[in-house]
């Protein structure tokens, strides 16, 4: 069982930045891959970015040169950086474990969730 809580959400101006948390339980975690997904209000879920075990990273087009995602796998923990942030942005941001043997970052490849963390990107 992993447990998965995120934090770091908050309110900012566009063009902003904000850095998303996700502090892990249990002691598998560095042989987890590990991604963000966002819900917009009205919105399917959506990939964000993810990281591999193994440290490789992958991100959504919408997203790519603005966000970073690393790990810090002493800390059990896997962090999005947001910068140049646009109201479009404005979601509620999930952490997720990928399910072992599973590639791709769908929400079906996902294994555990967090209960995420609102970021408002304001114009």
């Amino acid at each position: 069982q992993v447990q998965l809580v995120e934090s770091g959400g908050g309110l900012v101006q566009a063009g902003g930045s904000l850095r998303l948390s996700c502090a892990a339980s249990g002691r598998a975690f560095s042989s987890y891959s590990m991604a963000w997904f966002r819900q917009a209000p009205g919105k399917e879920r959506e990939f964000v970015s993810g990281i591999s075990w193994s440290g490789g990273t992958y991100y959504a087009d919408s997203v790519k040169g603005r966000f970073t995602i690393s790990r810090d796998n002493a800390e059990n923990t896997v962090f999005l950086q947001m910068n140049s942030l646009k109201p479009e942005d404005t979601a509620v941001y999930y952490c997720a474990t990928r399910r072992s043997g599973r590639g791709g970052w769908g929400t079906d490849a996902m294994g555990y969730w967090g209960k995420g963390t609102l970021v408002t990107v304001s114009s």
